[in-house]
C-alpha cells in the first residue's frame, strides 16, 4: 500500500526514548511504512530529555511563530524537526519553553504530577492540528499513540468539528498501558474556553480516562500492548468503534 500518507502522533519514539514497547512500535511502523514508499511524518513533544544537539533537531521558521491559546494565555508554538537517524524520516517536534523545556516528562522530583499535564496535552494536540493544516499536507491515516495523542480526537470532534480538513483522514488510535496520572480537575475550565463541554473524562481526569474517552472518536482502535490491564482492556471491549488485537509492525499496513 505504498503513496499513502500517514501521520504519527506519539508521546514516545525510539531512539528519542528507548525504553517503552511504545516507543519501540512506533518507530518500528513508521519506518515500515516509510521504507514501503508512503510519504509518513511523525510529531511528538519535544521534552527536555531530548538532545537537540544528539539528535540534530533545527528550528523550522515558516512552521514557528503561531500562537496556541489556552484558557484565555497566548502560548507560543516552536516546531523543531529532525530526521531519523540514517533515514529520511521527518520526525516534527512540538516545543514551548513554559511546557517541555523541563527534563522530567510528567512527575516533578517530588514524585507528584506537573500541575499543567492537562495544558501541555491541549497545547500539543492542537499544536499538532495546526501544523498539519499550515504544512498544507492531508494525512490519509492519522495514527495516535500514548495519552496526549488521546486529545486530538476530541479536538477534531470538538473545536474543529465544522473544519473540513481532516474530513477524509481515517484515524486510528494505539492504546498502551502507560502509567496513569491524575489530571487537573481544572482541565473541564480550560477545554471549556474551547467551548468542549460534557466529556466523561471530566469527572475523575487522568491519563487513561483521557485516552478512554477518544476510544469512540476515532475509526479504529488498536492494542498496542497485547495485554491490556483491567480498566483499558474493560474499555477496549465496551467501545462500539471498530477494533483489532494487537498485531506486529510488520504487519499493520494490512489494518490501514
Amino acid at each position: 500500500m505504498p503513496n499513502q500518507k500517514i501521520l504519527y502522533v506519539t508521546t514516545e519514539m525510539s531512539p528519542y526514548q528507548e525504553d517503552s514497547n511504545m516507543a519501540t512500535m512506533v518507530s518500528k511502523m513508521a519506518l515500515k511504512m516509510h521504507q514501503d514508499g508512503n510519504d509518513v511524518r511523525v510529531f511528538m513533544p519535544r521534552f527536555g530529555q531530548i538532545s537537540e544537539r544528539k539528535f540534530q533537531l533545527h528550528e523550522v521558521i515558516r512552521l514557528s511563530g503561531m500562537n496556541i491559546i489556552i484558557n484565555d494565555l497566548d502560548q507560543p508554538l516552536i516546531i523543531k524537526v529532525a530526521s531519523l537517524p540514517g533515514e529520511r524520516l521527518q520526525v516534527y517536534f512540538i516545543d514551548n519553553d513554559e511546557y517541555f523545556k523541563r527534563k522530567q516528562f510528567y512527575i516533578d522530583d517530588e514524585g507528584q504530577p506537573f500541575t499543567d499535564n492537562d495544558e501541555r496535552a491541549i497545547f500539543f494536540a492542537r499544536g499538532v492540528i495546526e501544523t498539519i493544516k499550515k504544512l498544507n499536507w492531508v494525512p490519509d491515516v492519522i495514527h495516535l499513540n500514548g495519552w496526549m495523542a488521546s486529545f486530538i480526537p476530541v479536538y477534531l470532534k470538538t473545536l474543529y468539528k465544522n473544519d473540513s480538513y481532516f474530513n477524509d483522514s481515517k484515524i486510528v488510535l494505539s492504546v498502551y498501558n502507560e502509567e496513569n496520572l491524575a489530571l487537573s480537575e481544572s482541565v473541564e475550565e480550560k477545554m471549556k474556553f474551547d467551548n468542549i463541554t460534557g466529556l466523561k473524562a471530566f469527572k475523575k481526569p487522568s491519563f487513561q480516562n483521557f485516552v478512554i474517552e477518544s476510544m469512540d472518536m476515532v475509526d479504529l482502535v488498536l492494542k498496542g500492548d497485547e495485554f491490556l490491564e483491567v480498566d483499558l482492556d474493560k474499555a477496549f471491549a465496551d467501545t462500539k468503534t471498530t477494533k483489532s488485537e494487537y498485531i506486529d509492525a510488520d504487519t499493520i499496513n494490512n489494518l490501514y
